[in-house]
């Protein structure tokens, strides 16, 4: 029985030997075809010799998340096999190198093995070690082309555009490419039963990462200064916006850079660095990670009680400390919403694909500004590096940023006196301006103690003033943060929660569950604090499964914080061992959980 468009394909090598351009040739090759597909990479944190994953998830539906199953295995990494076969779903096939046997290791009955030579092959056709090793990866896509039915010519086509630069290398490439497919087609049935066909349903798609998407939409929401300590797996948001900045922001006349870009000696320096630049007026930001948070903590804490607007991009990995830097969770919820001593309450944003990374970049700034407090957008190492099709990303030609209440130089004239820490709107937002605009405007602030009025005080009444103020404040970002995404069924009485890269894997679940004849209503949060919609979505359901990739239930822990949820409702759903989170987790652990009693 054939299948088509639905196949999961893992390629199991070695960090440092070239596989990520093949993976990324085979990839783009079946979205070219019009077929929606998936990239995940899961790589070593060293530099080079460990081995590394990368995951093609082909499917016709349109699914965004990673899969639980492997249909094709290429296992080129000795290293291993073992684990490599053993992932290979009953009925799947294995692609390894046959130039040395391993019949022992080939030891499954469930599953065909298919023997290529690459080794051989490339050793017979190419010259030194170094270029025999790039090769056979590079042959390897001819083998899966053979296989799967992918259309050379694409492949030849996305080899022209790659090297254009280096047309000698087209050569040698598209030599080795048909090293693997001829062999292939030569001494096996292609293609496979399980294999892909044309479609028409990437045409207005683009594959990117969501580091690269939040660069993008940083350029585009007017940011002009950036600041950063590289850590995995942030840096490459600030190596994009670098990218579109020397593209797009040097002045035609001058030829001078409209931009400042520094990499600070940690990331206590880049924190203080963006809120400088904040303070006088640029839209600043910096990317970081977990570690970088703990660090920044302080700083984060001064620019909320100084009420000083600027963004971070949080793009999560596994910890604590140091943890697995190149895997995924979202275990600094807790850390970010309450970052600092004291009493300090952030904002953050939640996107879910690239695509909203984009979109979600110039909202944290307007934000920011409007609110005048630091916004912190979660990201995850899965939507940060990994590859999405998301829609062609549109850009609104009428934006205007919002930079909330700054008083200009006109309206200061006017004023009798101005005082910085003054709610005058009713709406805990004060008044600001930007240092050197007029003498009446503010020209310091401070960390420490201070009076509606903008002066030091330690008199406890003047401080909680303005204490409370700022909780006044928080309920004001309630009202105009991005609002939850709420699909219902047919207003069960039991529902779905989850934030960011949780959303592709719970709305395929949702999809296989109504096979099961169970349906679920769904509520995907987009920003804390948490609208009244999200407190009225549990308030309506029996049991809501909250779902998360964290071991701790931190996203539990704050809706129970922050909207006094009913916490004998909130079931969680915790995924946390570093893999991105798939349908079929969720699907079970509902299962589990309804044969518990919670039922749906």
């Amino acid at each position: 029985m054939s299948t088509i468009n639905d196949v999961v394909i893992k390629i199991a090598t070695v960090n440092g030997t070239g596989s990520a351009s093949a993976n990324g040739l085979l990839m783009k090759s079946i979205f070219r075809m019009g077929i929606p597909v998936v990239g995940k990479n899961y790589f070593p944190s060293n530099i080079q010799g460990l081995p590394t994953w990368y995951e093609i998830r082909v499917t016709g539906a349109g699914y965004k998340s990673r899969s639980n199953r492997v249909d094709v295995m290429v296992a080129l990494n000795a290293q291993t096999y073992v684990k490599d076969m053993a992932e290979v779903t009953p009925g799947g096939w294995l692609i390894y190198d046959s130039t040395w046997p391993r019949s022992e290791l080939l030891n499954r009955e469930d599953i065909t093995v298919i023997g290529i030579p690459l080794s051989k092959l490339c050793n017979e056709s190419f010259n030194g070690v170094r270029t025999r090793i790039l090769m056979k990866n590079v042959a390897y896509v001819g083998t899966i082309a053979a296989l799967l039915d992918i259309d050379l010519e694409i492949i030849i086509k996305l080899l022209e555009e790659t090297f254009a630069a280096k047309s000698h290398l087209i050569d040698s490439n598209m030599q080795a490419i048909r090293l693997g497919y001829d062999y292939a087609k030569n001494n096996f049935t292609c293609p496979l039963p399980m294999h892909v066909e044309k479609m028409d349903k990437t045409s207005n798609s683009v594959i990117m990462d969501g580091n690269t998407a939040a660069g993008l939409g940083c350029m585009y929401a007017g940011a002009t200064v950036g600041a950063w300590y590289p850590i995995t797996p942030s840096t490459s948001l600030m190596d994009a916006f670098r990218g579109f900045c020397s593209r797009y922001r040097v002045d035609p006349e001058t030829g001078k850079n409209t931009y400042a870009i520094i990499q600070a000696e940690d990331e206590l320096a880049a924190i203080g660095m963006v809120l400088g630049a904040a303070w006088n007026g640029a839209r600043s930001f910096t990317p970081t990670s977990g570690p970088g948070i703990s660090l920044m903590s302080e700083f984060i804490g001064f620019a909320y009680y100084a009420e000083i607007p600027t963004v971070i991009f949080n793009v999560q990995r596994t910890g604590p400390s140091t943890g697995m830097p190149t895997r995924t969770q979202q275990c600094d919820l807790l850390s970010c919403a309450y970052a600092s001593h004291g009493d300090t309450k952030h904002v953050l944003l939640f996107p879910s694909d690239p695509g909203e990374c984009f979109y979600m970049a110039p909202k944290a700034f307007d934000m920011a500004e409007r609110l005048q407090t630091p916004v912190i957008v979660m990201s995850d190492l899965d939507i940060g590096m990994n590859d999405w099709i998301v829609p062609e990303l549109e850009w609104d030609e009428s934006y205007v940023p919002d930079r909330g209440k700054v008083l200009n130089a006109e309206q200061l004239e006017e004023m009798d006196k101005f005082y910085r820490y003054l709610d005058v709107d009713g709406d805990g937002i004060p008044y600001r301006t930007l240092p050197g605009e007029h003498p009446k405007g503010a020209f310091f602030t401070r960390g420490s103690g201070h009076t509606k009025l903008g002066t030091y005080t330690e008199d406890a009444t003047a401080y909680q003033d303005v204490i409370d103020r700022l909780l006044i404040k928080w309920e004001t970002a309630r009202s105009i943060l991005p609002k939850p995404e709420i699909l219902y069924s047919k207003l069960n009485k039991a529902g779905i929660i989850t934030i960011g890269s949780g959303d592709s894997a719970c709305k395929e679940a949702l999809d296989r569950l109504v096979v099961k004849d169970i349906g679920l209503n769904y509520c995907r949060i987009r920003s804390f604090p948490f609208s009244k919609d999200v407190a009225e979505f549990i308030e309506k359901h029996d049991v809501v499964y909250v779902v998360e990739q964290n071991r701790d239930a931190q996203l539990r822990t704050l809706l129970i914080n922050d909207i006094e949820a009913n916490q004998r409702k909130l079931v969680s759903l915790l995924h946390y061992n570093g893999m991105p989170i798939n349908s079929g987790f969720v699907v079970d652990r509902i299962l589990e959980e309804i044969t518990k009693g919670r039922a749906a």
